[in-house]
């Protein structure tokens, strides 16, 4: 560039050589003065170039700084990436997991209803039968009903017994008779005999010394009745007493005493399906 301003001066000073062999001073000035300014244009022109240069640099560091954090963030967001598409997986996977366990309960909740509701209806059949086969007895203190999918068959101590004894009477040997007959036809019940009694003292009842062996003894009094006499399979029953600790009413009068002294026949349909079902 600085040899381009020369040559230039040089032109214009033979310019004027060869118009004017002799410049005047006015002239002479006027091409100094030239001279000069492209000198100073020059260095102005240098120290632009300094700066632009300076510009550039910075730019070529700030871009490369740029690309820098770009390329960390491209790494980041390649990282999110992943890890949404894994988690997306994973979800779905856990999604897919809990539709089919939701199904399989469902499945078996459903199977434990389907059981309850054959129970249920298999205790009412058993119920019918019963109240038809023990009509007879329901004045004499006798009653059939049903609680929590079972039959109870409630009979009070003046039915069975004579007062303080163990020992059946003809007429609860009748009574049982016409139970065993509906039992025998239902293999599939399961019978547990209950004794009760009121909360007076027992006296002078020689080897049966309080409520809790009164209410033992007369449960196996029929259990024995239906198992040896009415040929029940003993494998289907249990003997239990109670005493006087699960009353129906109030012991503080003789009514409610009364129905509180009483054997009952709890029958129960075999649940073996259910319990299968729920130990899945």
């Amino acid at each position: 560039m600085k040899r381009i301003i020369l040559f230039l001066a040089i032109v214009l000073l033979g310019s004027a050589f060869s118009s004017c062999v002799i410049l005047s001073p006015k002239k002479y000035k006027a091409l100094l003065a030239r001279q000069d300014s492209l000198n100073n244009g020059w260095s102005e022109s240098q120290l632009s170039g300094g700066n632009l240069e300076k510009t550039v640099a910075k730019l070529k560091r700030d871009t490369a700084d740029l690309n820098g954090r770009l390329n960390e963030l491209q790494g980041k967001y390649d990282a999110m990436s992943g890890n949404y598409s894994k988690l997306k997986s994973n979800s779905s996977t856990a999604i897919s997991k809990l539709s089919d366990d939701l199904k399989k309960r469902e499945q078996r909740l459903k199977e434990v209803e389907d059981v309850l509701r054959k129970r249920d209806e298999a205790s009412n059949k058993l119920k019918e039968k019963l109240q038809e086969a023990l009509l007879g007895f329901t004045k004499s203190g006798l009653t059939v009903e049903m609680k929590n999918g079972k039959v109870y068959v409630s009979l009070t101590d003046k039915l069975l017994f004579p007062s303080g004894s163990i020992i059946i009477d003809e007429k609860g040997k009748q009574a049982l008779s016409q139970l065993a007959k509906v039992l025998k036809e239902q293999p599939e019940i399961i019978i547990a005999v209950e004794g009760h009694t009121d909360s007076q003292k027992i006296n002078n009842l020689g080897q049966i010394k309080d409520n809790w062996d009164l209410s033992v003894l007369r449960s196996t009094s029929v259990v024995r009745f239906l198992t040896e006499t009415e040929k029940v399979p003993g494998i289907r029953l249990t003997a239990t007493g109670k005493g006087e600790f699960q009353p129906l009413e109030a012991n503080t009068t003789p009514d409610g005493r009364s129905k509180n002294r009483r054997i009952e026949i709890v029958l129960s349909p075999k649940l073996d399906e259910l319990y299968n079902l729920i130990k899945q």
